[in-house]
């Protein structure tokens, strides 16, 4: 085989099959669908999980956890990251994670862990702490400043409005 005869006989852009267009087409009458069944009905869908009558894989595994589709996604950060990236007296907020690489990906809150030690006197502005971080960051002679969190979704606004009067 040379270079030249590597993408011989593909097709980039194949034409459409037209359907129902006669005998000497080869897909006429029965448009390629073959004779009765719900698959020659107009109208049928088949499910995407479906196994040709076998019971579905996605029946036949057990279903493990959950999901909250409403729960907050947490970043965390570590004291110790905190002590590798930054100079004593710089100020840690969300913005200057990100400029870092210490923030990689999408997040609601932010917390601060408190794993590592802190000898910086660093001023932190997160949604949460844990409490050793706190403790940690106050030894060091740092400052807390606690953002404010997104609020939650409500799912239905009368319910929570009956429930506040």
């Amino acid at each position: 085989m040379n270079l030249n005869e590597v993408h011989e006989g593909i097709e980039k852009n194949k034409n459409r099959k037209r359907l129902g267009r006669g005998p000497g087409s080869g897909l006429g009458k029965t448009a390629g669908r073959g004779h009765k069944g719900a698959k020659s009905r107009s109208g049928y869908k088949r499910k995407s999980v479906f196994q040709g009558g076998a019971m579905p894989m996605i029946r036949r595994i057990a279903k493990r956890g959950f999901n909250n589709r409403w729960g907050l996604s947490v970043g965390e950060v570590n004291l110790a990251d905190l002590e590798a990236r930054y100079q004593s007296g710089e100020e840690v907020n969300p913005q200057t994670l990100v400029d870092r690489d210490l923030a990689k990906y999408r997040y609601d809150v932010l917390k601060v862990l408190g794993n590592g030690n802190l000898t910086k006197k660093l001023t932190i502005s997160a949604h949460r702490f844990s409490e050793t971080a706190k403790q940690k960051i106050e030894a060091a002679g740092g400052k807390i400043v606690q953002l404010a969190e997104a609020k939650p979704v409500v799912k239905n606004k009368q319910k929570s409005a009956q429930k506040k009067k």
